[in-house]
């Protein structure tokens, strides 16, 4: 069994790329939503038997508790250092997996993780990491066997440096596409593209529902 971490911001500094169309607040309350399906997708993988939040906000710590993971509250030390103290603070061994998991992958599947695994169970013993690109070129999750066997690049065209700095370590690197994982929502045309969907992430749904973000007919202007 593996464990999963979710790296999430402070909610006042998130989504900026959509306003103005939300209001600050409106766009606090999609990222904790769309936190809070992401985490409620890691619960239910059936080969993740933990799943925690790395966060320096009290409420999305708080709302990972409330749904059973666990919460690394602690400052902002930026993106990347937060995946790799997440390491030391959940105490794995040396030869444990780590599954990090952006969230804002709303729509993530249970059924998309569990190929990251069967991926990674496929390969011979030894570090090797499985990778899930986002449609711009990001990273939307990144498996390694161990925990550190390479660095954490995420950020803008992280797919790409990602893959380099699994061959720097030497540690054979496979690509994933998986649908549920590919659509980040980052930008109005990533919210556009998820309303049309029909993954997962029901509260996400419910909340842009709510916003009146619902489905467009092609052509429609919002």
């Amino acid at each position: 069994m593996s464990t999963a971490v979710v790296p999430v911001k402070e909610l006042s500094r998130s989504k900026s790329r959509l306003l103005p169309q939300l209001s600050r607040a409106e766009l606090e309350a999609l990222a904790l939503a769309m936190a809070e399906d992401v985490l409620s997708a890691l619960l239910a993988t059936p080969e993740i038997n933990r799943v925690a939040v790395a966060t320096p906000d009290e409420r999305i710590a708080r709302a990972a508790r409330n749904l059973g993971a666990e919460a690394l509250h602690g400052p902002d030390t930026g993106l990347n250092a937060a995946i790799d103290e997440s390491v030391f603070k959940l105490g794995l061994s040396e030869e444990a997996p780590l599954l990090v998991v952006l969230g804002d992958v709303a729509g993530a599947e249970p059924s998309d993780f569990s190929r990251l695994f069967t991926r990674l169970s496929a390969q011979p013993a030894g570090p090797a990491a499985v990778l899930a690109p986002s449609r711009d070129g990001g990273t939307s999750a990144l498996l390694r066997r161990p925990a550190q066997c390479m660095p954490a690049c995420f950020g803008p065209q992280s797919a790409a440096r990602h893959r380099e700095a699994a061959a720097a370590a030497g540690v054979p690197i496979w690509i994933e596409e998986c649908e549920s994982l590919a659509l980040d929502l980052d930008q109005v045309e990533d919210v556009e593209r998820f309303v049309q969907t029909n993954y997962s992430g029901l509260r996400t749904r419910a909340l842009l529902d709510q916003l009146g973000w619902s489905p467009l007919d092609e052509g429609e202007p919002r």
